[in-house]
């Protein structure tokens, strides 16, 4: 499961990516559009407004001038699609004041529900899947002439691997790149493979071109996206289920995700390469001594385990044990003694007893996550879980268990950050502080924050920190000079 694009990795919140505006005439139609939930929301909302500005429209962060809104929405949990749906009701007085104003739902969302959004919201005139968005111009053709537009055919070859995308909301220094679409991986509570379906792999050679792009305009840091990356597999086209019908050709010069981190690597030295989201079932040690092999591939890994309990792992069909997770941590710790993991958990599944919760809580103490994305149960309609399974924890329970899981995961996020005082680290200054104007934000290796004094560093340096501070999200310290890399 990807995770969720959130700047504080132990809580989930519903975000909201506005895009940036661009100076227009009076007669430009003008675009406003919100993606919420995971980064490949974010990195489509980039795709289609590529997609729309050949159209003419012009993005802009004032709702109330847009001829048209797009929200780009999130299925993995129930409090995410309510979080859409009361989106959804502060735009009717907008179209009361603007009745020429055209609402669509794009993403997960769109898919899952499809002409039964129409029908729930009255104020929706377009729905449009995640594989369909090349058709949004005809889709919107057809809004403009009265008539409501639904487009969520899933696709079998859609990579957008052709789509330059517009950057949005765009620090300048960071940058998503997607590498696959669609999941193979059947877990039971995941709606995921309904909404993206199946896996297929873009060109890898698209990729390299796109990140090639990204550092000639500046950009220094690149996240390869993917609902499970170390699936990649690029073997000419056509998704990863039909491989082995590949000739042998295919099959002989076929590029694996250890390959394409290596592309990647090799093309931009200076580059710094991270990835999103990794499967135990499928992390092959290959990735791992590829990213030891390589500086500028970043000592993190978000490695999402959902549950410690054998039991629960396989009623949720992760074709994992606790032992095999925990044996292929400790492989990559000997490799990569510094690597970062961070982890999903999921508090409350149907049938989760005490035994199988603390199961979990002593697979954190075990690993020591240094950051983690953790959740209580949301029934997904369609899922096999919400098929098969009775929702049968108590809500109560669930929260309970959940903070259990979060405390643990603060405490143990301290003892990780703790491990750096002292140490003086490369970290590529992204922006201001939250905080404090007077302070730079910035990254580690290991995917933490850091905050500095300015001085006279810009964003996009890469500087040399000693850390002399933490808080458990947080690493406080004082830049020295320019990194090498600088």
């Amino acid at each position: 499961m990807l995770q969720e694009e959130n700047k504080n990795p132990n809580k989930y919140n519903g975000e909201v990516l506005e895009l940036h505006t661009d100076e227009a005439g009076s007669k430009t139609k003008k675009m406003f559009i919100e993606s919420y939930g995971c980064q490949m929301n974010f990195s489509d909302s980039e795709i289609v407004a590529s997609i729309l500005s050949k159209e003419g429209f012009q993005t802009t962060t004032a709702i109330e001038q847009a001829d048209l809104i797009l929200v780009n929405t999130c299925s993995i949990r129930e409090k995410a699609e309510q979080t859409v749906r009361n989106r959804l009701d502060k735009f009717n007085s907008l179209k009361r004041n603007n009745p020429n104003l055209k609402v669509g739902v794009l993403g997960c969302m769109a898919e899952r529900l499809k002409h039964k959004f129409l029908e729930e919201e009255k104020i929706v005139d377009m729905v449009v899947g995640p594989d369909a968005y090349k058709d949004l111009p005809n889709l919107i053709a057809e809004v403009e002439q009265g008539t409501d537009a639904v487009n969520v055919i899933l696709s079998k070859e859609e990579t957008y691997g052709d789509i330059a995308p517009v950057r949005l909301n765009s620090n300048g220094v960071t940058a998503f790149v997607s590498i696959t679409r669609g999941c193979d991986n059947m877990c039971t509570f995941c709606v995921v493979p309904f909404t993206r379906g199946r896996e297929r792999s873009r060109d890898p050679q698209s990729i390299v071109e796109e990140i090639n792009e990204l550092w000639d305009k500046g950009f220094k840091e690149v996240t390869l996206l993917g609902q499970n990356v170390d699936s990649y597999l690029w073997y000419g086209g056509g998704l990863k289920k039909d491989f082995e019908k590949a000739s042998d050709f295919q099959k002989a010069t076929a590029v694996r995700f250890s390959d394409l981190l290596e592309k990647v690597a090799l093309a931009q030295p200076k580059m710094r390469i991270r990835f999103s989201t990794s499967n135990p079932q499928d992390m092959t040690l290959d990735v791992i001594h590829t990213m030891a092999k390589y500086e500028n591939i970043c000592n993190y890994i978000h490695l999402p385990v959902q549950s410690g309990s054998d039991r629960i792992l396989k009623k949720m069909i992760r074709l994992h044990t606790r032992a095999e997770y925990i044996a292929l941590i400790e492989q990559i710790k000997n490799i990569i003694p510094d690597c970062a993991i961070s982890q999903d958990m999921i508090a409350g599944f149907p049938t989760e007893t005490e035994e199988d919760h603390q199961d979990t809580l002593s697979l954190m103490e075990t690993v020591q996550y240094a950051f983690g994305f953790m959740f209580a149960y949301s029934e997904r309609p369609g899922t096999m879980a919400a098929r098969k399974f009775e929702d049968d924890i108590p809500l109560e329970t669930k929260k309970r268990r959940l903070t259990e899981i979060i405390n643990m995961q603060q405490k143990h996020s301290l003892l990780e950050m703790k491990k750096h005082i002292g140490k003086t680290e490369e970290v590529l200054i992204e922006g201001d502080s939250k905080k404090s104007a007077d302070f730079f934000m910035g990254r580690n290796t290991q995917n933490a924050v850091v905050v500095f004094p300015k001085e006279s560093y810009k964003v996009g340096d890469y500087v040399m920190v000693t850390i002399e501070d933490c808080t458990a999200a947080t690493l406080k310290g004082n830049a020295v000079g320019y990194s090498k890399n600088n």
